[in-house]
């Protein structure tokens, strides 16, 4: 072409690389449908959203209401939560259900404020369960005698009404006492998203998975999955307690792979952390952690340039749009990166995988390499994020996003598959499992057969 103007390749790579790397300004943010759920206007503020859907597709949105703006153990913390009856269409009003009595001392004081919720809905019945931080020590100061605690409130009415809360902590800090890593100083559980396993069902309930961050006896934090087959009523940890599956990790998360395999997904300045738990006695809860691997811009991974925070990791059934293909997507949410801040923390949005055979996720590095694409929900200064899957078949998308000059506000979007992954994939609405997962297991070795037909 004439006077056209020649680019060597590098320097093609280099212009990208800044257009990436240079902030965004507010005044591009997306057009897409979006409902501003918990408005922070100033102190107090709302930060560390968590939603679920009740089988008779109610959503429960929550979220932590903080009076100085601090975490829980330096200040007071309470929990609000709105529900939505029409699949996100219209909101009912702001309800706190829990009210804490902050005090300085005595410590341990675990009713003093509430915070960093987890939820899960039942998927048989009309329970719904939370667990949140609780207390007036902070995480990084625990100790074995004087600790966070952890808050456990039930609701049987698509969650009209709650409990009032009981604290599980001493159980939950007992299971590391005699490891090699206890007695442990602090743990932490993983806000968002408590997973319910489509395929394990022992005595009444799905069984739950529920991630945890430790301090250790030295002082490092490793990450954990403890699971319930009771609802939450009692809880055990997935694995050997000498060994985490994430031995130097951050806030995590736990979901469950098509084989019923389980999932740990930690925070990770760069990216995210995976390790994977291979069962051989499914209703005993036996087996083993792989070896942990990180995702990054190195493997063409999950990337989350600065500041990761907590995001959501969920495994979708899918129909591939190209050929009709039935298969598995994985979603990841995490902040892309480096916007309008200094942190990183900015431009939140949702990694997406295909996983179409063992290859894909068979061990952890598979899970942790070759993303396929992402879909960018704000281009603000953005956070912590979760999402489930809605009853219209929609996934509920909740984030931090700063929308007023202030800090973190909570929004809701609601995305079809296709929205997420640009047309490549559908929602399969009618999966069939094991047509997928006996592609590559043994009928005769595989430990989920009997639920073959679940999602």
């Amino acid at each position: 072409m004439k006077n056209a103007v020649y680019f060597p390749p590098l320097l093609w790579a280099f212009c990208l690389l800044l257009l990436f790397a240079a902030p965004i300004q507010a005044g591009d943010s997306s057009d897409e449908p979006s409902e501003e759920l918990f408005v922070t206007t100033g102190l107090p503020n709302y930060r560390i959203p968590a939603i679920t859907c009740t089988r008779k597709g109610t959503l429960v949105a929550v979220a932590d209401y903080r009076y100085g703006g601090n975490d829980i153990g330096y200040g007071s913390v309470e929990l609000r939560y709105r529900l939505s009856r029409d699949n996100g269409a219209t909101w009912g009003d702001i309800v706190e259900f829990t009210k804490g009595k902050y005090a300085t001392s005595p410590k341990p004081k675990f009713d003093a404020a509430y915070g960093d919720p987890c939820i899960v809905a039942d998927r048989t019945s009309d329970s719904i369960l939370i667990l949140s931080c609780s207390g007036n020590t902070g995480f990084p100061n625990g100790t074995r005698e004087v600790h966070q605690g952890i808050a456990r409130f039930y609701s049987t009415d698509e969650g009209e009404s709650w409990s009032d809360p009981d604290y599980i902590q001493e159980p939950v800090y007992a299971l590391f006492d005699k490891s090699s890593h206890g007695p442990v100083r602090s743990l932490f559980i993983g806000s968002g998203k408590i997973h319910q396993s489509r395929y394990v069902k022992v005595g009444k309930f799905y069984r739950l998975y529920c991630s945890i961050i430790v301090k250790d006896k030295s002082g490092v934090n490793c990450d954990y999955v403890i699971y319930s087959d009771d609802f939450g009523s009692t809880w055990k940890l997935l694995g050997d307690a000498d060994t985490p599956p994430i031995p130097s990790g951050d806030e995590p998360k736990a979901e469950e792979l098509p084989d019923g395999s389980v999932i740990c997904s930690s925070r990770v300045t760069g990216g995210r952390k995976y390790n994977i738990f291979t069962f051989s006695d499914v209703v005993a809860g036996e087996g083993s952690w792989g070896t942990c691997a990180t995702s990054n811009a190195s493997n063409n991974g999950v990337i989350a340039a600065g500041n990761s925070c907590n995001g959501e990791i969920m495994v979708v059934p899918a129909i591939r749009s190209v050929d009709g293909e039935k298969l598995y997507v994985a979603l990841q949410s995490v902040p892309f990166g480096y916007g309008k801040s200094n942190d990183g923390r900015d431009n939140v949005g949702i990694y997406y995988k295909e996983l179409s055979n063992k290859s894909d996720f068979g061990t952890p590095a598979d899970l942790a390499r070759d993303w396929d694409g992402r879909h960018q929900a704000t281009y603000l200064r953005s956070a912590y994020s979760t999402m489930c899957m809605q009853a219209d078949g929609r996934v509920a998308f909740l984030y931090e996003e700063s929308t007023r000059n202030y800090d973190f506000s909570i929004i809701y979007k609601a995305y079809s598959l296709e929205d997420i992954t640009g047309g490549l994939y559908s929602l399969d609405a009618n999966p069939q499992r094991y047509a997928f997962i006996s592609r590559y297991i043994d009928e005769e070795v595989s430990p989920f057969t009997m639920a073959m037909s679940a999602w």
